[in-house]
């Protein structure tokens, strides 16, 4: 609970009772390794803070080789299928935890409870929400200005533990070019 209070005390200042009521409404969640605990077509009913472990956000196909892998998450993130968890419908993608992951899930309606009744509620929906967007606006910008070498230079320096927990297949469809090319690109450098 430490690490999900100090990620929220950044974004806001928060009363014991409003704690206190939060917390309650937490569920711990162990996913064993390269589970998926969110398929194609299921409503997303959780978002999660991640206390360890990393996860990933993928669009299934047919052939395992031509998945499309479209984000993960890490670490002191939020991961959720946002869009499915919003509208509260299918989701069109897996959710899936590369490591043993231990989250911090909270479900809808106890979320819609916490906004209704606390005072920071909203504050923190809105802030979290923001972060989201932000990340999501700054890969989709990568993938249109930057090369592939760019790309890989990029998450190489911003999260460079990410190669060690992370196939390469993985993180060639994350910047959006073949394994193939990957090789080549880390061959080069």
């Amino acid at each position: 609970m430490n690490q999900i209070r100090a990620y929220l005390d950044q974004i806001a200042t928060i009363s014991n009772e409003d704690w206190d009521f939060f917390t309650s409404k937490l569920h711990r969640r162990v996913i064993p390794k390269k589970t998926i605990f969110l398929k194609v077509n299921e409503i997303e009913n959780h978002i999660s803070f991640i206390e360890s472990g990393v996860v990933r956000l993928f669009i299934p196909k047919d052939n395992p080789e031509k998945e499309i892998t479209f984000g993960f998450s890490f670490k002191d993130q939020f991961v959720s299928a946002y869009d499915s968890f919003l509208t509260q419908t299918p989701s069109a993608y897996h959710v899936q935890a590369l490591t043993e992951t231990t989250l911090l899930s909270i479900s809808y309606n106890d979320l819609q409870e916490i906004y209704k009744t606390t005072q920071i509620g909203n504050l923190i929906g809105r802030l979290t929400a923001e972060r989201l967007f932000l990340i999501k606006s700054k890969r989709e910008q990568n993938l249109l200005n930057l090369s592939a070498e760019e790309r890989y230079m990029k998450l190489f320096k911003e999260r460079p533990e990410l190669l060690k927990v992370i196939p390469l297949k993985y993180i060639s469809s994350y910047i959006g070019i073949t394994a193939q090319a990957l090789s080549r690109i880390r061959r080069r450098l």
